[in-house]
């Protein structure tokens, strides 16, 4: 009970720390776009969402979210949460930033319909610094090479339209399996018109 009760903390600290920083998105940016490996998938993409902090952990139940926005060039469409609940072995926390690069229009609007979920041979490539990307498991991976990115990997290196990449932030990286994942996306025009002309202005 009190090793549970000490893995739920993980959870919650991370969580808390996740919301300290879940604005820096400017920062977040630079460290993704200092990878020459996304440099291909910066000029392709048709638009991409990033996740400064997610929090990942638990023990018997594994808890992941984060808070991020979604990108058309310089602009931004809207905000995304993104949230996971899995069973299973659970060991310790996680804490990494998330881009997901989306291909074309198709992907976005898949992305954006509000009821979006990885499936569970979903992964990402961990980006290590220093070194070349790579993959965290087998299975449904974002890329299917390793090597220096070229415009034939951006051709070949979309799953079903998108492409993960993860940047660990704090804690052990043991997998990088984003199968689970949901999103639910708010568009920032909802958002203005929710506020109302008077808060809008």
């Amino acid at each position: 009970m009190i090793k549970t009760l000490s893995y739920i903390s993980i959870v919650l600290l991370i969580m808390i720390k996740h919301d300290a920083v879940a604005d820096n998105f400017v920062g977040t940016m630079d460290v993704f776009e200092s990878a020459p490996e996304l440099k291909p998938y910066f000029d392709n993409a048709f638009a991409y969402a990033v996740f400064p902090t997610v929090g990942k952990g638990g023990f018997a139940l594994g808890i992941s979210h984060g808070k991020g926005r979604v990108y058309q060039g310089d602009q931004v469409l809207g905000d995304v949460v993104m949230t996971e609940l899995s069973l299973g072995f659970q060991f310790g926390g996680q804490a990494f930033s998330e881009i997901i690069f989306l291909q074309d229009q198709r992907a976005l609007d898949e992305f954006t319909s509000g009821r979006f979920e990885f499936d569970a041979s979903a992964s990402a490539i961990i980006l290590t610094f220093g070194a070349q990307a790579r993959a965290g498991t087998d299975g449904a991976s974002a890329s299917s090479g390793v090597g220096p990115a070229s415009t034939k990997q951006v051709e070949y290196g979309f799953n079903k339209g998108m492409a993960v990449f993860i940047h660990p932030l704090g804690g052990l990286m043991y997998e990088a399996s984003i199968g689970g994942q949901k999103f639910r996306f708010s568009s920032a025009e909802a958002e203005i018109a929710t506020e109302g002309p008077d808060e809008a202005t």
